[in-house]
């Protein structure tokens, strides 16, 4: 077991998932230890700093890596296990914006009402206490929320040459926002270049789910992770596995059918797991699936199915590779 330590400067974030060369390379069974800098490139810090006036279009969600993962080749899976995802930042930020986010006109969904008011809220974060503390802009109110830390982007690089925007989810991972991606989590993603060409960022400190605002408490992060490789098995769409649930991640507008993809995965993966066919499958899934909203605020929207394990007896996904990776975890830290 291999400990990397990578720390990128200024010049080194990618911006897109594919399209940009590796920063390392990386072995399966290999430990990361990296710093991924928050959405907005760390340029709000203030409630004065509004996104708009600091932040450069497209340069937004700088993205830590890729990681050139060696043997990953079209048609292998790359596991991904959180050990750990912690704020490197005392304050996160989240905002609004005109024209974006859940609750307002965009260009997809256009009206003749004004924009929202642009808007910095900053958030104290208690790393001991577990806390991000909110403060109301036109009241005295506080609330303390638990802290929950996630990585927004997460994923490799797409098929056929492909570089997709950061802000972006689908297939290939990516912009999927969805607060599941937190430590303690295997996820798992599709190979479609060699090497995988895998890498992360957008940290939250917390984040309800469906994103409404279209941020969360934006921070950077300090993330700890093991990469490992599932040759010769093909993931359609990303997947993750905790130590109680097993989530398929559908992305697509509108948003019915981000649902459809996600639970039609699920359904395929349950239909693999079992040996069964997929109606039998479509049953299990239409009796005991819940359907988190991970985000509906980017171009893409994102849904999760997700499946108690307890539910699910005697099915091993991806050759036990979350326990075993769960065992390196404790090893690694």
């Amino acid at each position: 077991m291999t400990m990397i330590e990578y720390r990128p400067e200024p010049g080194e974030f990618a911006w897109t998932f594919g399209g940009a060369a590796p920063v390392r390379n990386v072995k399966p069974g290999d430990v990361i230890s990296l710093w991924t800098e928050d959405c907005f490139a760390g340029k709000v810090r203030t409630e004065r700093d509004l996104a708009s006036q600091v932040c450069e279009f497209p340069f937004l969600n700088p993205q830590t890596g890729p990681f050139y993962v060696d043997g990953a080749k079209p048609g292998d899976t790359l596991a991904v296990h959180f050990v750990s995802i912690e704020p490197a930042a005392p304050v996160g930020a989240a905002t609004t914006l005109p024209f974006f986010g859940a609750l307002t006109s965009d260009a997809y969904t256009a009206t003749l009402q004004d924009p929202l008011p642009e808007l910095v809220w900053i958030y104290e974060l208690d790393n001991a206490a577990r806390t991000v503390t909110y403060r109301a802009k036109s009241s005295d109110l506080t609330l303390r929320l638990p802290m929950d830390p996630m990585h927004g982007t997460v994923g490799v690089a797409p098929a056929s040459f492909e570089a997709r925007s950061a802000l972006v989810p689908d297939s290939h991972g990516g912009n999927l926002d969805t607060p599941e991606m937190r430590a303690g989590v295997t996820a798992y993603f599709g190979v479609n270049v060699e090497g995988a060409l895998f890498s992360l960022g957008d940290g939250h400190a917390r984040q309800g789910e469906g994103e409404a605002c279209g941020t969360g408490v934006e921070v950077a992060m300090n993330t700890v992770l093991i990469v490992d490789l599932i040759p010769g098995v093909a993931t359609p769409w990303p997947r993750l596995e905790s130590d109680t649930h097993l989530m398929s991640i559908g992305a697509a507008r509108p948003l019915e059918n981000a649902y459809r993809v996600a639970q039609v995965d699920m359904i395929g993966w349950l239909s693999e797991l079992y040996g069964i066919d997929r109606m039998d499958a479509y049953q299990i899934v239409a009796q005991a699936a819940l359907t988190p909203v991970a985000q509906v605020c980017n171009p893409i929207y994102t849904v999760t199915s997700k499946i108690a394990k307890s539910l699910l007896p005697n099915a091993s996904a991806y050759r036990g590779s979350h326990a075993r990776l769960r065992e390196q975890a404790r090893t690694a830290t």
